[in-house]
């Protein structure tokens, strides 16, 4: 089944998008068809690829997500879903991972937790990071859980909880060595105290107490069991002074991939629920059981044969070596190609892998396919699971010395995704 979906962003939805109904499903006009294009034929079938789409599989999605619930033992799987399910659609990719066992859903920002709520999603949800004046309120209404760090969030917590007259559900995070979020070792006890004050008012209830590591993507980096031995000395510190969480959790990818002493109650699954290893060193997404579920591609808009000598795209970075024929690719860097990804990366037209030629341009680039015959129309993979000898995410990130999860969740809104699979 394929289904033609919206550019991501929650507020907006492109042309392609099928209208969801309050459940946040695909209303009966479109649901498994695509909407219906101006002679009422299905964009997402008849037309096929138009100018650009990221293609989701979100079977592949329920795969990793059953390998993450496995290795995850006995413990529950929050299904990390921020930023737009890392550029793949967070409630279609929420869906997939919730068919395929995970139990809970995690959110960075609260307007993310409470778009889950609006589509009919009623598993638990934790929003982790705000700033002061968020309306907590309604997320303390939704049922979402929401973290504290410090005083100041203790407080604001529990004027939401007053305003939306239920207490609020509170994880209180440990800062365990990441040196982000969370209270200090020397801060923790305060926290702690402060939070079970507020819970013994009635305002808040403490159900979990997590951290979140630093390296876990370098098995066997001292800092790993360090932080897992500082999260237990906080636990036993919050517990000794009364608090009696919920879940406890610490685990990411990483961690849930290749540390069963990281486990606790709940683990915390991000960029492999996409079917992506969190980095080279846990291993590669096959032999860690993940099926990459993006495939980034375009079709090219023109071609032209052009002579040798040619200076290519801004500042001639390119330079053709003999007569060629140039293929414009219609996606840039408004798009998510990264600008310093031309002459560096690869792409798949025409069975060949071929180097971006020259600067990417805010909306388009090009490539060099010498004397191959190309025409516009023709698809251009830019990257994918791999399987058909196109490039991966890994590689484009490996190339551009970045990280997979930055090259997947930075495809822009202009990008339609498309959902394939039984679960789409």
């Amino acid at each position: 089944m394929t289904i033609a979906a919206s550019a991501p962003g929650m507020p907006g939805q492109s042309r392609l998008q099928p209208r969801p109904d309050a459940n946040g499903h695909a209303g009966a006009e479109s649901a498994g068809r695509g909407r219906a294009g101006p002679q009422g034929r299905p964009l997402g079938e008849s037309h096929g690829l138009l100018r650009a789409e990221a293609r989701i599989d979100l079977d592949a999605v329920r795969t990793s997500t059953a390998e993450l619930v496995r290795r995850a033992g006995g413990a529950e799987v929050m299904a990390v879903v921020k930023a737009d399910g890392y550029g793949h659609g967070m409630l279609p990719c929420a869906r997939a991972a919730l068919d395929a066992g995970a139990t809970w859903l995690g959110t960075s920002a609260l307007e993310e937790g409470l778009a889950l709520r609006a589509a009919g999603i009623d598993v638990p949800i934790l929003s982790w990071l705000a700033a002061p004046g968020e309306p907590l309120a309604a997320g303390v209404a939704a049922g979402i859980d929401l973290s504290a760090s410090a005083g100041w969030m203790l407080d604001e917590l529990a004027a939401a909880a007053r305003e939306a007259g239920r207490p609020a559900r509170v994880h209180l995070k440990a800062d365990t060595g990441l040196h982000r979020a969370g209270a200090l070792p020397d801060d923790w006890p305060g926290l702690v105290a402060a939070a079970l004050r507020l819970q013994a008012a009635g305002e808040i209830e403490v159900v979990g107490l997590w951290s979140h590591f630093a390296w876990a993507d370098a098995p066997g980096h001292p800092t790993i069991a360090r932080q897992v031995q500082l999260f237990a000395e906080a636990v036993e510190t919050a517990e000794r002074a009364g608090a009696r969480p919920q879940v406890r959790h610490l685990a990411n990818s990483a961690a849930t991939l290749t540390l069963p002493a990281a486990r606790f109650d709940v683990v915390r699954p991000g960029i492999s629920v996409y079917g992506l290893s969190p980095g080279p060193e846990v291993g590669g997404a096959g032999e860690l059981g993940l099926m990459p579920a993006m495939t980034f591609r375009a079709r090219v808009a023109l071609a032209k044969r052009v002579p040798g000598g040619s200076g290519v795209s801004y500042g001639h970075r390119y330079v053709t070596a003999a007569d060629t024929t140039l293929a414009l690719v219609p996606v840039g860097y408004a798009d998510g190609v990264p600008r310093n990804a031309g002459n560096k990366a690869e792409t798949l037209l025409g069975g060949r892998r071929r180097r971006i030629a020259g600067t990417v341009c805010m909306d388009q680039f090009v490539l060099d396919v010498g004397a191959d015959r190309v025409a516009a129309g023709d698809e251009v993979v830019l990257f994918g699971p791999g399987t058909a000898g196109e490039p991966t995410a890994q590689e484009w990130a490996d190339e551009l010395g970045t990280i997979s999860y930055e090259i997947v969740s930075r495809i822009g809104t202009r990008v339609p995704r498309t959902y394939v699979g039984q679960a789409a």
